[in-house]
């Protein structure tokens, strides 16, 4: 637990998430919202019947920090009175914090064949089993425990949830795990136990194409305008999420542009299209362009007239719907995205 992103969780309290939340809402909802899920810092008072300060007590965040110095909170999983393996094992013990327009992977999972199979087979899942190995115990679905902490034939239980992930979907901008290439290979491992080979390595070739087109067709274009909007000091008001384009640009990669890429990583198709690619689309053309645009700044237009002119994946804006449609009929609108795909 100690070297897992939970147990890191807690750091939020220095973040621009928990930043935003004071400023934008208040104190309050940084106690009941941000450190709810992320964790706070217990700290004591004399004076409290139980010695325990009232703002930071009750916490059951995962990354919560005790007095004692230690991390981590066991009940964020194991919920108190029964402290029960099978609770933590069924994914409605993540979807407290896991969930909502940042990270909706409770919402994903429920659009899934995976959720589908698991909310039909329930009753067949095996979840009071000690050992649960997949597999082996269950095969009918999986649930989210199945895939990061649990059991196979050949990797034990972790409470390290990274160590079965390749990518950071987190940032602005994706990014490769320390490691990575073994993490995907723990990862194959969950998904050979109940699907054959050229399944898994189809799923993440399609999975990693679609990482590398939000990241090389919006996220680094955005964020090297949001540079450049900083280098040049153009905005109005100082304190960070006073002007508008920082909002737009916040939700453009901490909401749909995270929705899009666990869409892809975890088969919700809606959640990779709807929910996040066309909201990134559109917010990037219409509104974080134009947004950008406003200031006026010649080093910052000449960077945007010269992406949408020069770069095949943005050039659609200037062609005809007729030219569009025969370059999809003709193959010619997917070669420009051939390169994503890596085969890895």
């Amino acid at each position: 637990m100690d070297n897992s992103h939970h147990a890191k969780a807690g750091l939020i309290l220095d973040s621009q998430d928990a930043y935003l939340a004071h400023v934008a809402a208040g104190q309050p909802v940084a106690i009941t919202g941000c450190e709810n899920c992320h964790g706070t810092k217990v700290k004591i008072d004399l004076n409290s019947s139980n010695k325990l300060a009232r703002e930071s007590w009750p916490n059951s965040g995962i990354g919560r920090i005790n007095p004692d110095g230690s991390k981590g909170a066991c009940n964020a999983c194991h919920t108190r009175h029964s402290f029960s393996k099978a609770q933590a094992r069924q994914p409605e013990a993540c979807s407290k914090c896991h969930l909502g327009p940042d990270h909706p992977q409770k919402e994903i999972y429920e659009e899934s064949k995976h959720g589908n199979a698991y909310y039909t087979h329930i009753q067949d899942m095996n979840i009071k089993s000690d050992p649960w190995i997949v597999g082996e115990d269950y095969y009918e679905s999986n649930t989210c425990a199945t895939c990061h902490m649990s059991a196979t034939r050949k990797q034990s239980v972790t409470h390290d949830v990274g160590q079965r992930i390749a990518w950071s979907l987190r940032p602005p901008v994706s990014e490769r795990k320390e490691n990575w290439e073994q993490k995907r290979e723990n990862m194959k491992d969950v998904c050979f136990a109940c699907h054959e080979k050229t399944f898994v390595t189809g799923h993440f070739y399609q999975f990693d194409a679609t990482v590398n087109l939000y990241d090389e067709k919006f996220a680094k274009p955005a964020t090297e305008v949001m540079n450049l909007i900083k280098k040049h000091e153009v905005m109005k008001n100082k304190a960070s999420f006073s002007n508008d384009i920082e909002w737009i640009y916040w939700e453009l990669w901490h909401h749909e542009g995270r929705r899009a890429r666990h869409g892809a990583a975890m088969m919700g198709p809606d959640y990779t299209w709807w929910h996040g690619f066309y909201e990134v689309a559109q917010h990037f053309y219409f509104r974080f362009i134009p947004e950008a645009r406003s200031f006026n700044n010649p080093e910052i237009n000449s960077y945007i007239d010269n992406l949408l002119a020069t770069d095949p994946m943005h050039r659609w804006l200037s062609q005809s719907t007729d030219e569009l449609k025969s370059a999809i009929r003709s193959g010619k609108m997917q070669e420009i995205y051939k390169k994503f795909f890596s085969g890895k």
